[in-house]
């Protein structure tokens, strides 16, 4: 089992300077680059300061410019927001920038309240067919010029330029979480992305089935690489675990509020809702998190580790930035890789190499 690291430049106030945050995630990615993960990913997220995301290619090509080896995806490209020429070329670009390092990611989008912005209200559900319809014509834009007439876009023939490295293209890999987008994903032998957050390992079982089934609709189709997402959290002593739990809890009301537009934003930062007007944080409560999140110390990290990599896991994605303060994300990652890491086979620690 491979680990990557999911990091975002975020504030929960404007006390903290951007530069500050520039520095702490640049040096977080750097950590991961000699630490031994696979990938860093960026997400895509407008007008929020707790995902400041607005150029997911643009943070890549910095994180390009300060590593070596770690490779570099978009977690997620929101299909809605772009153009498809323009997504070629920009992820094309990035491919070249970065020596042939690009990781693919693309999704439907996650905010209704980022739709009501971004896309004049539309529907955030209708982001999966406007997925679906634009991965194939990335895919032929790489190749040379393509004309599409489809039900979301609509262009003369062009190609993307410039045309990726990477041959025929950067591996693509597609958020999916109903069983249509896994069959459409597998079908076409693009890598799985899975965000199971707070919830159960249950929830990470239900993904594998699907994936599974995905895969016995799809013979002859070569085996997709299955990746998941959790928060992370390791501290030294058995009792560390305060400032990890009030951090995601705070983070699970707003993501409430963000998808049920339940308080307003108030200069990018969410407003604190009333709790009486929230229905979905009994999987925010403290027993919860201990036991469906990585939360622990290392040994206790590799334990509960040990059941994704028995599970058939390819990729770990280590969410590191979900509003915990800058010190604890470095001292929390560091540990990760001095001493989780070196538990599991498919990882590779990069700075013995170095030494």
């Amino acid at each position: 089992m491979k680990f990557d690291l999911v990091i975002n430049l975020e504030r929960m106030d404007d006390s903290l300077d951007m530069r500050e945050v520039v520095a702490h995630v640049t040096e977080m990615v750097q950590m991961a680059d000699e630490g031994g993960f696979a990938i860093a990913w960026a997400a895509e997220h407008h007008a929020l300061e707790m995902t400041i995301a607005p150029g997911p290619f643009q943070l890549l090509a910095h994180w390009a410019a300060h590593t070596s080896q770690i490779r570099l995806g978009t977690a997620v490209a929101v299909a809605p927001y772009w153009h498809p020429i323009k997504l070629a070329g920009e992820a094309a670009l990035l491919d070249l920038l970065s020596g042939g390092r690009l990781e693919f990611g693309i999704g439907r989008g996650a905010y209704q309240r980022e739709f009501d912005r971004m896309m004049r209200g539309m529907p955030q559900n209708l982001g999966v067919p406007m997925m679906l319809e634009m991965i194939p014509a990335l895919k032929a834009l790489w190749q040379g010029d393509y004309a599409h007439e489809g039900e979301y876009w609509s262009f003369p023939a062009a190609t993307s330029c410039p045309k990726p490295l990477q041959k025929p293209h950067p591996p693509i890999w597609v958020a999916a979480r109903d069983p249509g987008t896994f069959n459409a994903a597998v079908r076409e032998g693009h890598n799985i992305m899975t965000w199971p957050l707070t919830r159960p390992f249950s929830e990470l079982e239900e993904y594998q089935r699907r994936f599974e089934s995905a895969l016995a609709a799809a013979p002859g189709v070569s085996r997709p690489k299955f990746m998941t997402m959790r928060h992370v959290g390791i501290y030294a002593r058995q009792g560390g675990e305060e400032p990890f739990i009030t951090a995601i809890q705070r983070q699970g009301r707003q993501f409430e509020n963000l998808f049920r537009n339940l308080a307003p934003v108030v200069n990018g930062f969410p407003v604190e809702v009333d709790p009486a007007l929230l229905t979905n944080q009994a999987e925010y409560s403290r027993e919860n998190l201990l036991e469906n999140v990585i939360l622990g110390t290392p040994e206790q990290a590799i334990a509960k580790l040990k059941r994704y990599e028995a599970a058939g896991v390819d990729h770990f994605c280590f969410n590191s930035a979900y509003g915990l303060p800058l010190e604890h994300q470095k001292r929390s990652l560091r540990l990760f890789i001095d001493e989780v890491m070196p538990a599991f086979a498919g990882s590779t620690v990069r700075q013995a190499a170095l030494a």
